[in-house]
């Protein structure tokens, strides 16, 4: 037994020597993590078992991702499950479900391509009572865990989760469409941070060779699966704005951006043109 706060330092030392940027904060919420306590139950303890915390900081300082080593991450203040199969959420895709809040937005079907943990979905039915939606993900390991996500948030009963490709499945038509696409450049995965390009899914990251792949099959389907007076929100990549709303506009609609916390237009709005 080592005294807690000697463990911590320790465990900060170790994540920053591994490149971390915030390595305190990690360093509590992992040996909160491994110990099985709140970080307000770890400042009531004296001493704590290395052995306890040592696996858990190795996967760590081999920049595992610490979402994926604890299994959690929250989002919309909601807790998610994680694992290997999906994309972590990341505070940068809340910009979409507050876009859909911003717009006024009143769904009763809607529609989450891509679906990952569930939670661009679960969140959007979290803030409409009344709505009921489909995840669809070409991973059934990433359909199963967002089925467990609806069920521990309560929404089970609202949402249904379906393996395929996009929406080639379903029929429609959908209030609302939400998607949070691959759009990483293929030549740049390998050059992202190691905790993303070694450890999340490639098949959630690559967009192809310009990063719009993704892009080009929703919004060629998304005139037969949206409503007439219905809406699309999809993530951008930083630089993508532009192309993307182009692309849109060819495809017969009216496109609006909106930015997120960092000033980037991470996610953009389409209706049908008038």
């Amino acid at each position: 037994m080592i005294p807690t706060a000697q463990a911590l330092a320790e465990i900060t030392a170790r994540l920053a020597a591994a490149g971390l940027e915030s390595p305190r904060r990690e360093a509590r919420l992992l040996l909160a993590h491994a110990l099985g306590v709140s970080a307000a139950g770890l400042l009531a303890m004296d001493e704590v078992d290395p052995d306890a915390y040592a696996a858990a900081l190795a996967r760590r300082a081999a920049r595992e991702p610490l979402a994926y080593i604890t299994g959690h991450k929250e989002f919309w203040g909601l807790d998610f499950l994680t694992s290997p199969a999906t994309l972590i959420p990341r505070p940068d895709s809340e910009t979409l479900v507050e876009a859909v809040l911003e717009a006024g937005a009143q769904p009763g079907r809607c529609l989450d391509l891509g679906t990952g943990t569930g939670c661009l979905l679960l969140a959007t039915l979290s803030e409409h009572p009344s709505a009921f939606g489909i995840g669809v993900d070409i991973r059934p390991a990433a359909t199963a865990l967002a089925r467990r996500n609806a069920q521990r948030l309560g929404l089970a009963h609202r949402a249904a989760f379906l393996a395929g490709r996009w929406a080639s499945a379903l029929a429609g038509p959908f209030d609302l469409v939400l998607a949070n696409p691959p759009y990483i450049e293929s030549q740049a995965i390998a050059g992202l941070m190691p905790e993303v390009a070694r450890h999340e899914p490639a098949a959630a990251l690559d967009g192809g060779a310009d990063g719009l792949a993704a892009y080009r099959a929703i919004i060629a389907d998304l005139p037969r699966i949206l409503a007439p007076e219905g809406l699309a929100v999809l993530e951008l990549g930083a630089g993508q704005a532009h192309m993307v709303s182009a692309m849109a506009r060819r495809a017969g609609f009216t496109p609006a951006l909106k930015a997120d916390l960092s000033g980037i237009e991470r996610a953009i709005l389409l209706r049908f043109r008038k």
